[in-house]
Parts: structure tokens; C-alpha cells; sequence
């Protein structure tokens, strides 16, 4: 067994065809079907069922993919970073997700540069999800994000928290309320825009100093209360987590695909949304902008790299970041990342 059989066999179960896969691999069919059955002569196990199309895997097959695919996938890793280890590059690649660009990232930037004036930074715009394999495979150094992830190969640090505020249209009756409470905007429909969903189940808590005296919102608070008690399913959306938080449960929920298309729905009056306090500059004509009573509505700030390779710059990174933190007052506990290699 070798790696040239493994990922031959990856390819075919992937593809479902051996055409797709020679062409993948870069192989000529004869030879991919050579491999394939050096591999199962080698383990004396039928992996692919040959006489279906598109090809099925064999119980055994699918059992071996599983497995071997997780060990291909750290191979590639591991290969990669001894390749960065040993020649690290010069420029830093940062990922983000787009509400972080909103904030300060622009500003953390250019400090960076003012400090380092001959460093050279790729900003890519990258799901908080999608940077855990983007950091593996090398195309991003470190990532900005908005979500803890439990990875073997990653360690996080949490920069700070950015406290939401409720977007409503400029039309709404809400629109020029100063401080909003979860119970009130729960007739409303509640627009969600999160790709990355939260790893953990939530856990409902009442919190009885912003439940209104009003005889319906004190019905919807009991009744999702209630719901969730009995319900299996974990809520794991971030905007329907914080409403649980509260014992609330919105009205309606529609799902779109990101938060630009959130905010544009909030301007054209067809619902509202939460969305952390940098995107407030964001539609100003159409949307209005209210904080939020609640202090523990928050939407974390992660920074997250590989446990064992640290890029060169990071510390300046770093650095910058708590400048402008500095600069602009906020809170925060410094931590600096640690290289295991």
C-alpha cells in the first residue's frame, strides 16, 4: 500500500467514475485501474463495486474512505507546513469574514504597515469555517473570524466583543426607540444571514428584567420557554441563540445568504436583523440603528492560526491590533500566540 494507491482510490471514490478520476490524477486509465487493484489485492478487500454506474463503494470500500481520507487530509497538512516551516514566506495572508472589514481591519492594517513598512499583506474575504482548511492547506496564515472552532491543528484567541444592535427599516415603529429589548422586536420577521452556525447546543435562560409587563410579549416569552424545554433539537443559528437566550422565540425567520442581502432586505422593509455595532454605517438612508439593552448580546471577534507554525509576523499583527484598541479605548485582555514547532 502507498500513497499513489490511496489517492487513486480517493479520487475514484469521489468522482464515481474511473474517466473523471484518470483525468483528476493525471493518469491514464489502464494505470489507475492498475493501482486501484494493487491496493485491494494488497488488503484482500473489494473496495469498489465495479458493475454499477456510476460506481458504487463497497461497504468495506465506503468504511476505508472514511478513515483514510481524514489521514490523506492530514498528510497534506503536515506536508505543508514543513514546507512553510522550512522557507517561511514574506508575505501574510489574513483572512476575514466581511463584517470584521467594517470594523477596524482597515485601520489594524494600515498601523501594521506603519510599524512593519516592508511587510506584505493578502487580505481574502473567507468564512469563519472555511479558514480552518484554508489555514491548513496555506492559503491564509491567520484568520480573522466570528466563531470558536475545536480543531486539532488550530488555536484561537479571542480579541474582543463586539456588541450587537437591531437593524429596522427607516419606516419602522421601532426606528427611533434608543434602547431596544429582544422581547419587543419579537413580532417582527427576523432575518438570518449566518453561513457558519455555532458547534454547541444553546441553553435557554430567562432573563425576568427585560421580559415586558405586557401580557402578550409575557405569553411568547412562556411559550418559547416552554417550546425549547421539550424540543431535542439544539439551536445552533447565532441570532435565533441569542433570542433563546432570553426565553424568545421570533415570530418568522427568513434565511438569506449573507448579511449583505440581510441589510438590503431591512432597507426594502421586509423584516430587521442584528448585526454587530461596525455595520451600523451601513444603508444609513433606509436603516435605522438601535443598541440593545441586553449587555451579553455580543458577537466575538476570534483570531485563529496553526498550532504548529506561527507566521514570522503575527506578533506585529498582534501589536497593531492592540494599538488600535488602545487608540480607541476598548477593553481588552492581551494574548499572544505559541508556536509548538
Amino acid at each position: 500500500m502507498d500513497l499513489k494507491q490511496l489517492n487513486a482510490f480517493i479520487a475514484v471514490a469521489d468522482l464515481r467514475s474511473f474517466s473523471a478520476a484518470a483525468t483528476k490524477t493525471g493518469l491514464s486509465q489502464p494505470s489507475l485501474s492498475r493501482l486501484l487493484k494493487q491496493l485491494e489485492t494488497d488488503m484482500g478487500v473489494v473496495l469498489i463495486d465495479r458493475y454499477h454506474r456510476p460506481l458504487h463503494l463497497t461497504e468495506a470500500g465506503s468504511f476505508f474512505y472514511d478513515k483514510i481520507s481524514t489521514i490523506l487530509t492530514e498528510i497534506d497538512t503536515v506536508t505543508s507546513m514543513t514546507q512553510r516551516l522550512s522557507a517561511p514566506s514574506s508575505v501574510l495572508n489574513i483572512g476575514f469574514v466581511p463584517s470584521v472589514l467594517y470594523g477596524l481591519l482597515p485601520e489594524i492594517i494600515a498601523t501594521l504597515k506603519q510599524f512593519s513598512p516592508d511587510i506584505d499583506v493578502n487580505l481574502k474575504d473567507i468564512s469563519s469555517y472555511q479558514q480552518m482548511d484554508a489555514l491548513k492547506s496555506g492559503e491564509i496564515d491567520i484568520g480573522f473570524g466570528r466563531f470558536a472552532h475545536q480543531d486539532p491543528w488550530i488555536q484561537q484567541i479571542l480579541l474582543r466583543h463586539e456588541r450587537y444592535v437591531v437593524a429596522l427599516p427607516k419606516s419602522h415603529p421601532l426606528a427611533n426607540v434608543r434602547k431596544q429589548r429582544l422581547i419587543d422586536l419579537a413580532n417582527n420577521r427576523l432575518i438570518l444571514y449566518h453561513q457558519t452556525h455555532l458547534p454547541v447546543s444553546s441553553t435557554v435562560t430567562t432573563e425576568t428584567g427585560t421580559q415586558s409587563s405586557d401580557k402578550l410579549s409575557t405569553n411568547r416569552v412562556n411559550r418559547a420557554a416552554t417550546h425549547e424545554a421539550a424540543s431535542s433539537e439544539p439551536i445552533t443559528e447565532p441570532l435565533l441563540h441569542l433570542f433563546a437566550q432570553y426565553g424568545i422565540s421570533p415570530f418568522i425567520t427568513t434565511t438569506v445568504s449573507d448579511l449583505q442581502v440581510a441589510l438590503g432586505l431591512v432597507a426594502a422593509g421586509e423584516g430587521i436583523t442584528l448585526v454587530p455595532a461596525s455595520l451600523q454605517t451601513v444603508r444609513t438612508e433606509q436603516i435605522s440603528y438601535q443598541r440593545l439593552v441586553h449587555e451579553n448580546v455580543t458577537s466575538p471577534i476570534y483570531l485563529h492560526t496553526l498550532k504548529d507554525f506561527v507566521h514570522p509576523k503575527i506578533p506585529d499583527l498582534l501589536t497593531a491590533i492592540y494599538h488600535v484598541y488602545e487608540q480607541r479605548g476598548i477593553t481588552y485582555r492581551q494574548q499572544n500566540f505559541v508556536s509548538q514547532a
